[in-house]
């Protein structure tokens, strides 16, 4: 190493610049393992029961994750190997960094859509107003907040020059944790108004709701401590380290919603099938119509019992 690289050696921070953004990495990677996983279950517990959007969904952002991590392993493979020792690389933008942001936006909003989708299916036999209104705010953020800033990120050079874009940064972050926190509270008063009276059916609800509930806190959480990271550490790449595993938990949140009925599977066979008996001399009147609960319908066997099922995914 020269002498002059020596005079430049103690003048660089890497350990709250590369450092982090290498520790990053490794976590996204943890987290797309997690999302392998995911996928897997998916496939294997709803190759015939699901609808082919979602199939195509969870393709998708199997996909476009793969090609996040990807690109972030390029990313930090340019600097701490490429570039090492070479300081003056160090403060360029190197452009699979660019073209991970644009990844990102093809993740994060799509995982939004799905969730209005779902509230949409919910809120059949309901005022769709919520829906409605939840996928116009979605739209005017990402089109009116994600795509500038792809935009502004795009044309910056140098790591310094994204101090001049640092409150459309919180902006994008800021709006995308009002986004969690508008869909998880929107699924949650549909699943407890759509409560039945039967206890097992109502346990699962409770159930769902705690599930969405803390899979939709973890990206919520994520986003804030960004903000917080940005606020604070500004000289250093912490909160770009923390905001690499925000699509990985999207992904992975959304998944898990839709192994959610896998996993919250009772073990007494009431659950296997989604359906409950109910012994129809016990309840001759019981009538459920959709605007009780729309995922619920009631169907006729031989026998006499009426079976309620589960006909809409939650």
């Amino acid at each position: 190493m020269s002498s002059s690289a020596h005079d430049l050696l103690p003048q660089v921070s890497l350990g709250n610049t590369f450092g982090a953004l290498l520790i990053g990495v490794t976590l996204a990677a943890f987290l797309f393992g997690l999302t392998n996983l995911q996928a897997f279950i998916y496939f294997q517990t709803h190759n015939k029961t699901d609808i082919p959007l979602y199939k195509l969904v969870v393709l998708w952002l199997w996909i476009f994750d793969a090609l996040h991590l990807a690109l972030l392993i390029h990313c930090v493979y340019y600097y701490l190997v490429t570039n090492y020792a070479n300081f003056g690389a160090l403060t360029e933008i190197v452009w699979s960094f660019k073209l991970q942001v644009l990844v990102n936006v093809l993740i994060v909003p799509v995982v939004h859509f799905s969730y209005i989708h779902r509230i949409w299916i919910l809120s059949k036999g309901r005022s769709r107003v919520l829906p409605a209104t939840a996928f116009g705010i979605l739209v005017v953020i990402c089109s009116g907040v994600s795509i500038p800033v792809v935009w502004a990120i795009y044309r910056c050079d140098l790591f310094e020059d994204l101090a001049g874009i640092e409150w459309w940064t919180y902006g994008v972050v800021g709006s995308a944790a009002f986004a969690d926190i508008l869909i998880a509270s929107s699924l949650c008063y549909l699943l407890v108004t759509s409560r039945t009276g039967f206890s097992r059916t109502d346990s699962l609800l409770v159930k769902l709701v705690v599930y969405i509930v803390s899979t939709g806190s973890v990206t919520s959480v994520c986003l804030i401590m960004v903000i917080i990271a940005c606020a604070l550490l500004p000289k250093t790449f912490v909160f770009l380290a923390i905001d690499f595993l925000a699509p990985k938990l999207y992904v992975n949140s959304f998944i898990a919603l839709l192994n959610a009925r896998h996993y919250v599977q009772d073990n007494t066979d009431v659950v296997k099938s989604s359906e409950i008996h109910i012994r129809h001399a016990i309840y001759p009147k019981l009538r459920i119509g959709g605007a009780q609960d729309p995922g619920l319908q009631v169907s006729r066997k031989d026998s006499g019992d009426d079976v309620l099922h589960l006909t809409h995914p939650i």
